[in-house]
Formats: C-alpha cells, sequence, structure tokens
C-alpha cells in the first residue's frame, strides 16, 4: 500500500484515491489556486469553477488592491476544518468556512509573490446548511467562497457595525453573481 501524499486529506468515506489540485487563474484579479483536498467535494463537478468565479467577482466589486496577489482555497471535510477550527479559534467543531488573512511583510522582498491567505470550506457543512436553508449547493458556496474572500482583504463581523457592512459586500456581490439575498428573513447574527 502505497503512503499518502504530505498534505493529502483521503475522501469523506475514508478511501484514498489521489487528490485533485484545480486550475488557477492569473489577471488584474488575484491569483487563485483551488485545492481540491477531500474527495466528497467530486459529488460537486462545478465547486471549482464556482468558487473562483465567487473569487474573481469580489475581487472585482471591493476597494482593494487585489491584482497579483495570491490566495489558495481548499476544498475539504468536515473533520479536517473541525481540527483547524480547533487549533486556530479554540473551537472542537467543524464549521463551513474558514479564512486565513497572510501577514503581509513591510518590504515584499524582489519578484516574490504577495499573499493575501487561505481559505478552507467544508464539504458536508456546507451540503448540510444549504439543504437545511433550501438553497442551491452552488449558491451557498458562492456564498462562503466570497464571506472568505472579504475576510482576506480585511473585512469582520465582530460587530453590529462590521457585520452589516460585510453583509451588504456580501449581498452585492451575489447580486452580481445572480445570487439571491443570503441573509433575507435572519436576524443578524455578528
Amino acid at each position: 500500500m502505497s503512503q499518502p501524499r504530505p498534505g493529502h486529506r483521503p475522501d469523506c468515506n475514508g478511501a484514498d484515491p489521489d487528490s485533485n489540485f484545480a486550475s488557477m487563474t492569473h489577471s488584474a484579479r488575484p491569483f487563485t489556486e483551488v485545492v481540491i483536498e477531500a474527495d466528497c467535494w467530486q459529488a460537486e463537478a462545478s465547486a471549482e469553477a464556482t468558487v473562483l468565479r465567487a473569487i474573481e467577482t469580489a475581487a472585482d466589486a471591493v476597494d482593494a488592491d487585489t491584482g497579483g496577489a495570491e490566495l489558495a482555497v481548499m476544498l475539504t471535510d468536515d473533520d479536517h476544518i473541525r481540527q483547524l477550527n480547533a487549533s486556530f479559534r479554540g473551537k472542537d467543531k467543524p464549521t463551513n468556512v474558514l479564512s486565513f488573512p497572510a501577514a503581509q511583510p513591510e518590504v515584499q522582498p524582489d519578484g516574490a509573490p504577495r499573499m493575501l491567505g487561505d481559505i478552507a470550506i467544508a464539504y458536508q457543512t456546507v451540503r448540510r446548511e444549504a439543504d437545511d436553508e433550501g438553497k442551491p449547493f452552488d449558491h451557498h458556496l458562492s456564498h462562503l467562497a466570497v464571506h472568505g474572500f472579504l475576510h482576506l482583504v480585511g473585512y469582520d463581523h465582530e460587530t453590529e457595525e462590521e457585520a452589516e457592512e460585510m453583509e451588504d459586500a456580501e449581498r452585492a456581490i451575489l447580486a452580481r453573481l445572480g445570487i439571491p439575498d443570503p441573509y433575507a428573513g435572519q436576524d443578524r447574527v455578528s
């Protein structure tokens, strides 16, 4: 039996086939790499394209210098995101999306790309939430990719004011994607 590659996660049922490294985009927008780390994402053939489109639309919509920067989006499973959530946030439970903004050096080394950070999205939680809320999976995935991206460019929702600003940005970006307001009929939660 061969050893799994470092960083490779088995599929959501415990199998260990090769993971897929999705394609990247490059333009005035950030260079985005989507890594499909858990094979349960294979059930959603359009996941990579959905994430890339959401990130590109968000980058076009926000007032942030993202051109030439890089970010990675890891499509993972509940077990791995639970571990990340426990390690980085002290919450030992799965969540839908985590963002890890990159620390910016005072001086960028010549030729080195500027890193925006990383986003992790958990398949089972996203699927469960989409089903529970009666939303198309790709709409919910787009929302979470946008949410994660906004964290990378400085948005947050720690206060009511921040939450309102972030949700307004999400609504505007999702509207550009033809996705209905994900907060319609909900009480604001920061």
